[in-house]
């Protein structure tokens, strides 16, 4: 480790440095998807991202004889900490060659970080809030990744195993999902049985609905409910809100957002669903994570056009009171044939908790392949 210097990221030429690292480690590579450098930056940018109102971070970067060899960002949540009765600095954005002495020294980094601010567990990957990537990868090396997800080479876990201390905190699964030619009669029967005894129904937004008659900030109170009691998770404050309704809303394709609302409580959010085009192989021309000179035309083509062949299910979710009456078959019903229409072929889940068999068993009729795993571990800080 004498050799390995440890900088901390000071000002922006340091953000972009560490931002680039992960283009120039995974070029040409087959299977990872880079994000868009401007979401990168917005995200790591203390004046740009809402998470800040509650948590700080340090980014630091791994030069070894001058090379830079390695990045990380350990940062505190203190609104999931105190959510969660916990002292922890997460690490997160992390990523290395492929010499255990390099992640040693990142780790060592967050680690010291945590204990100066008087943490007592380091955990990760994470990022700030569960709208950011997490867990690494370990399983699905030969997959291709997704937007939402990370990627990482399989020597990654490969040193977090050999490293002292760390354990398992949290395993995810993801799954791969055909996209059916008719609707499984299990969700078409369902949807009907419901939408007669309980009066539940399928409702399609607007930009009206979402931007000026509130339905933008339903959507994200429908996730701070359903997603309360997940690993890690920490309420979205209302600024946080705003900026996922401007970051994220303007250029979703409507028709594939599904809301269910039920029609004996005054028309009460019950659940919804936010899919999106696959962006994989998109983002996979966007050179270095730039939108320009040519990443626009192939986000456009995927987001606008459908030049693709899959669907990410981003965001899923009901109350718990409707979770057992089976509401989201009318999710279903509404929104394979829309992906039918798309020419979509397959579907992926987002990262699900390993323990989490009711969400699990809504893709049974999809024929579900688990293709991919993840972790989170935990270290004490002595």
């Amino acid at each position: 480790m004498s050799n390995i210097v440890i900088k901390r990221v000071e000002n922006k030429k340091d953000l972009r440095t560490f931002i680039d690292f992960h283009y120039d480690l995974y070029a040409g590579n087959a299977y990872d998807v880079p994000n868009l450098y401007s979401d990168e930056f917005n995200t790591l940018s203390r004046d740009r991202n809402a998470a800040f109102d509650f948590c700080e971070a340090e980014y630091y970067l791994a030069y070894r004889d001058g090379r830079l060899v390695g990045r990380v960002a350990a940062i505190i949540n203190h609104r999931a900490n105190e959510r969660w009765d916990r002292q922890d600095v997460r690490f997160g954005w992390i990523d290395f060659v492929d010499d255990i002495e390099v992640t040693r020294a990142l780790l060592q980094a967050v680690e010291d970080y945590g204990r100066e601010k008087g943490m007592k567990s380091i955990v990760g990957p994470l990022g700030f809030t569960d709208m950011d990537p997490e867990g690494m990868l370990t399983m699905g090396f030969d997959k291709l990744g997704t937007m939402p997800t990370i990627y990482n080479y399989p020597y990654y876990p490969e040193h977090m195993e050999r490293l002292e201390g760390w354990s398992k905190d949290n395993d995810y699964v993801e799954y791969f999902l055909e996209v059916p030619d008719q609707i499984p009669e299990k969700y078409s029967k369902i949807a009907q049985m419901i939408e007669k005894r309980y009066n539940l129904h399928v409702r399609k937004l607007t930009r009206k609905d979402i931007f000026k008659g509130g339905y933008g900030r339903k959507l994200f109170e429908l996730v701070n409910e359903t997603y309360k009691d997940l690993y890690g998770f920490s309420e979205l404050t209302d600024r946080q809100i705003e900026q996922y309704i401007k970051m994220y809303l303007p250029l979703a394709d409507l028709s594939l957002i599904t809301v269910i609302e039920d029609g004996n409580n005054d028309n009460k959010m019950a659940g919804m669903g936010i899919t999106i085009p696959s962006l994989s192989r998109a983002l996979q021309k966007c050179r270095r994570g730039r939108l320009f000179p040519f990443g626009w035309y192939h986000l456009l083509r995927a987001i606008k056009f459908h030049k693709t062949e899959g669907v990410d299910l981003l965001l899923m979710g009901f109350l718990p009171e409707y979770r057992a009456k089976g509401a989201n078959a009318l999710l279903f019903a509404d929104l394979i044939p829309r992906y039918q229409a798309y020419g979509f072929k397959w579907g992926e889940s987002q990262v699900e908790m390993e323990s989490n068999e009711g969400v699990q068993s809504q893709w049974g009729p999809l024929a579900p392949t688990n293709h991919k795993r993840r972790r989170c571990y935990r270290k004490t800080i002595e």
